[in-house]
């Protein structure tokens, strides 16, 4: 079955980093494209970067656009997000979610999700 890990979220100061990774299986990582979204407490599910199957084409939220970077590495089936920048209303849970799109992020297949805290 499709399985999604995230990892590598913690506690950032403002203006520091963190760097995400999902690591999937269940599915052909490579023929799929991939996002990335966001819950902050009381708000909804965000799509912020997404991520064709072959990593040709991007998208990025104006929210974290110059900041972020989403990647992919097939032959780790390993999806990445470079977060530059933080600031404190990055704070929330990223999940990384298989597809793309905002609806693939709110109903989709998507894993548990690794907490971000963004403070001083």
């Amino acid at each position: 079955q499709v399985q999604l890990v995230e990892s590598g979220g913690g506690l950032a100061q403002p203006g520091g980093s963190l760097r995400l990774s999902c690591v999937a299986s269940g599915f052909t990582f490579s023929s799929v494209a991939m996002s990335w979204g966001r819950q902050a407490p009381g708000k909804g599910l965000e799509w912020v970067s997404g991520i064709s199957s072959d990593g040709a084409v991007t998208y990025y939220a104006d929210s974290v656009k110059g900041r972020f970077t989403i990647s992919r590495d097939s032959a780790k089936k390993t999806l990445y997000l470079q977060m530059n920048s933080l600031k404190p209303e990055d704070t929330a849970l990223y999940y990384c979610a298989k597809g793309w799109g905002s609806t693939v992020v709110r109903t989709g297949v998507r894993g548990q999700g690794t907490q971000v805290t963004v403070s001083s």
